[in-house]
Formats: C-alpha cells, sequence, structure tokens
C-alpha cells in the first residue's frame, strides 16, 4: 500500500435531518482515517457548506475516510449521520473531485456529503541523501543556508552562476 498525504476537501452537505426543534441545527464533521482524527468548523443550516481542506498522513492498513456528521448543540452533541469513503480508488488514482456520498444512519439514508479528495504519495528517494550532514540537495540551490557560497563552490574556484543572479 502506497504511503503519503491525503488531503480532504470537506465541500458541503445537503438534505441533513434537522435534529433541533426550535432552532436551525448547527452541523460539524469529524473525519478519521485510522487513528488521525480531525473536526470542522461548525456551519448551519440542513444545507451546511464548510470548504475546508485537511490532511491526513497514509500509512499501511489506511483503507477508509470515516465522517461523522454531528449537529453542535448546549450539552450533548447529536448524532446526524455517516458516510464512509473508501480509499483504494484515490491511492490509485490520485485525484477524486468533490463528490457526494450517502449519508446514513441506522442503516437509512439521511441526506449527502460532498468530498474531494488528493492522494500525494511520499517520495522515498528525497528522504536522505549523501550530501554532508544529511541535508537535502536541490540544484537549484548552490548556496549554503546562511546565504553564502557553500564548501563545494569554492572548491571549485568560486561561486557558481545562479538563475537567480542579476546580470
Amino acid at each position: 500500500m502506497p504511503q503519503g498525504s491525503l488531503e480532504v476537501f470537506l465541500a458541503s452537505a445537503k438534505g441533513l435531518e434537522d435534529t433541533d426543534f426550535l432552532f436551525k441545527m448547527d452541523p460539524y464533521v469529524i473525519l478519521t482515517c485510522r487513528t488521525q482524527e480531525q473536526k470542522s468548523s461548525v456551519a448551519s443550516g440542513s444545507e451546511p457548506v464548510w470548504n475546508e481542506n485537511f490532511i491526513f498522513n497514509v500509512s499501511e492498513g489506511a483503507e477508509e475516510l470515516k465522517l461523522k456528521i454531528m449537529d453542535s448543540d448546549i450539552g450533548n452533541d447529536d448524532f446526524v449521520g455517516e458516510a464512509e469513503i473508501c480509499l483504494k480508488s484515490v491511492l490509485r488514482e490520485g485525484r477524486i473531485p468533490p463528490t457526494a456520498y450517502n449519508i446514513v444512519k441506522n442503516k437509512e439514508f439521511c441526506g449527502e456529503i460532498k468530498v474531494g479528495l488528493t492522494f500525494n504519495p511520499e517520495d522515498r528517494t528525497s528522504r536522505r541523501d549523501d550530501s554532508p550532514r544529511g541535508r537535502r540537495h536541490s540544484p537549484e540551490r548552490e548556496r549554503d543556508y546562511r546565504g553564502r557560497d557553500s564548501d563545494e563552490d569554492r572548491r571549485r574556484g568560486g561561486r557558481r552562476r545562479h538563475s537567480s543572479d542579476e546580470d
């Protein structure tokens, strides 16, 4: 299974059952990928819009993203419903545009939630290289971290011309 980061774009929901009798519902989403859990902001109404991004680290065994929709209340929050998204296609394809997923409660349909997914695989070759002190070396960068010419440049007889230099 590939490793990397999963970007989740939580767009909106519609058709949510209002669990509040006197007021508008105040829904939020708890997103869970294996042991990682994140929470959206609280929106308003039965057709909330979040437009929020979340990032999860994906490793061995991450097979689904769980979305638990809750209604924020004073005291105990109410459970609205949940959706589960299989990650196989996004891990294979790299990106799934915002798509509507069914929200269920007690095995019954109770709305839709729109979510976009992007998987960024970990580049295993860029973790460390053979440069001094184990730092990653970028070919575009010929100066050390303090802006001075590197030892390698001085050994070559001076500073190598850099694309950011002015004429």
